[in-house]
């Protein structure tokens, strides 16, 4: 009888992807493989009580940092690979030229102010981006120039983008990488000179160490090396979240094409 492996995943188009990815190598090493979506907080809370024994793309130490040490109150945990490097960012579209605007600071000049949407529509508010994009408003006193940062859904945040670039309108979207919307668009980053948005983070699989003895030496080193990339991500995502191809094919195609897969 195959042995079940329970995957946390935080139910973002991104981490799913990632997730499909290492059930595909779990599914090749010959484990049953079921995968739990949930939002940041509730990721980590079933990692916490064992409802899950991995936990993919967990972002190290910025973004999730504060919900792994809760975590290992409880438990001891590993990373396993680097399936990226991603980290937080604000953008705005390529056409808004980057003389009138280059860093956060520059939504409050008056020829700005004039022309940007002022709503700035995020995700969900356990992510990064969200606590960040908050603290942005208040310390670069954007809400005085009547900005404002608002949580959603995913689609919330991208189809906003994604209607504002088809009319070329102003807009300002908190974001991240690796990201759909960077492999069809250019977006260009803006400078937050404060640093309020994080540094570039290593997104980990994360092991309770008390299930590491469901796995051989071998199987945990062949995790230990998986390693995709931000470019590779965005363009997965994208085939799945624009595209509307099958998840799990995907990744699989790909892991086949790059030789992480035995069968």
């Amino acid at each position: 009888m195959k042995i079940k492996i329970i995957i946390g995943v935080t139910d973002l188009s991104f981490h799913r992807i990632a997730a499909s990815l290492v059930s595909n190598v779990l599914q090749d090493m010959g484990f049953e493989v079921e995968r739990i979506y949930a939002h940041h907080e509730k990721n980590f809370q079933n990692l916490k009580e064992g409802k899950t024994d991995l936990l993919t793309s967990a972002w190290l130490p910025s973004s999730h940092g504060g919900y792994r040490e809760e975590v290992q109150k409880v438990v001891p945990l590993t990373d396993l690979g680097l399936h990226y490097e991603p980290y937080a960012l604000w953008g705005v579209p390529d056409y808004i030229p980057e003389e009138v605007i280059s860093e956060v600071s520059d939504l409050l000049k008056p020829e700005v102010v004039e022309k940007m949407t002022k709503r700035i529509q995020g995700i969900n508010p356990g992510a990064g981006i969200s606590r960040f994009s908050a603290k942005m408003i208040q310390d670069y006193k954007l809400g005085e120039a009547g900005y404002s940062f608002h949580t959603g859904t995913e689609e919330d945040c991208f189809g906003t983008f994604e209607r504002a670039a088809a009319n070329k309108e102003w807009i300002v979207v908190p974001l991240w990488k690796p990201q759909f919307l960077h492999f069809k668009y250019d977006i260009r980053e803006l400078k937050d000179p404060k640093g309020l948005l994080g540094g570039v983070d290593k997104a980990v699989l994360l092991i309770r160490d008390d299930k590491k003895d469901l796995f051989t030496s071998k199987q945990l080193e062949v995790l230990d090396n998986l390693s995709f990339g931000n470019e590779v991500i965005a363009e997965l995502d994208y085939k799945v979240s624009r595209e509307g191809k099958e998840i799990d094919s995907v990744t699989k195609d790909w892991l086949l094409e790059n030789n992480f897969l035995v069968n």
